[in-house]
């Protein structure tokens, strides 16, 4: 009896989807610019991932919500966060609130590009609005990958003003994923905030996130270049709105007036001794 090959095991099929789709979001979430046809490549690949993925889902009975929520905490923990001092490098020696600044305008600008370009793409298959599973896979992967930038952005926000997420890599990628689908700061004196990050509550919360921004960007679906501007537009809008939010609830949390005192930009006409 011949021995299936184990390429071909639906298992290791699954794993190697998983790790294609993680290093792609990984890939367009890293720091610096990527040019607009690498850009554009990836997000196609991406979208080519997720189709097989959601074939996939609907032939195993996933719910729609659930395999959106089951891919993100896959690929949470591939997202590049960057620490502080390396922050402060890529920022041009930037520090506190002007350093805060500067990663929510990038975030802005990273998030209106990736809705122009699945905005443009998704105007040349324009239908009526679909269901998730069969949604343009093109706007999953634009869902897919504005969810991860705006992840990267709140745990970097976490890194400016000194609010320690404390556990291993997979433990905070978690808790920064649950504190997105919360839109707000991940609170370091609750001793369960990592640790029950994943309860029953928070993967709702996640789910429902993701599905309104994915229905967020069903709504650029329009013909010619209509998508491509308001895909753009809308995504600006929301990462702003983020920022302010968490930098708002990261402000009370901070640990000491010490570390207050670090984030406020230093006086003009004053050097320092």
């Amino acid at each position: 009896m011949a021995v299936p090959d184990k390429d071909q095991q639906p298992g290791k099929q699954e794993a190697d989807l998983d790790r294609e789709v993680g290093e792609l979001v990984g890939r367009l979430t890293e720091p610096g610019e990527l040019e607009p046809a690498e850009r554009r490549k990836l997000l196609g690949r991406l979208a080519r991932s997720l189709t097989t993925a959601s074939r996939r889902a609907r032939e195993s009975g996933t719910g729609r919500g659930r395999w959106l929520a089951d891919i993100f905490l896959n690929i949470a923990p591939r997202i590049p966060i960057r620490d502080l001092h390396t922050l402060s490098e890529h920022h041009h020696g930037l520090t506190g609130e002007q350093l805060a600044d500067d990663l929510v305008r990038t975030a802005q600008k990273a998030t209106m590009t990736v809705g122009a370009i699945g905005g443009a793409l998704a105007a040349a298959q324009f239908a009526a609005p679909p269901l998730l599973l069969s949604a343009p896979a093109q706007l999953v992967a634009e869902t897919i990958v504005v969810a991860a930038i705006e992840v990267k952005l709140l745990a970097e926000l976490h890194e400016v003003y000194g609010v320690r997420v404390e556990g291993t890599g997979a433990q905070r990628a978690v808790a920064f994923t649950a504190a997105w689908a919360k839109q707000r700061g991940v609170d370091p004196l609750a001793p369960a905030s990592v640790s029950l990050a994943l309860g029953a509550a928070t993967k709702t919360a996640l789910r429902n996130r993701l599905m309104r921004t994915l229905g967020r960007h069903l709504t650029t679906l329009g013909p010619f270049l209509t998508g491509a501007v308001a895909g753009g537009a809308l995504n600006r809008v929301a990462t702003k709105k983020l920022g302010q939010a968490i930098r708002d609830d990261l402000r009370v949390k901070l640990p000491a007036s010490a570390e207050r005192g670090r984030l406020e930009p230093p006086e003009r006409g004053r050097s320092d001794p």
